[in-house]
């Protein structure tokens, strides 16, 4: 790990934030997607 001197806390703060939100916009884009997906069958069901 390279020296990030005194804004070492600050460096690694915005990385863990930075993976947070990446973590969770995968993790709304799926959720929404299956949701697509399921009312897309319903309505190629129902015709």
């Amino acid at each position: 790990m390279p020296d990030l001197g005194k804004y070492a806390f600050e460096v690694l703060m915005a990385y863990g934030v930075s993976i947070a939100m990446l973590l969770a916009l995968v993790l709304v884009s799926w959720r929404r997607a299956t949701r697509v997906r399921a009312q897309w069958e319903k309505i190629k069901k129902n015709g």
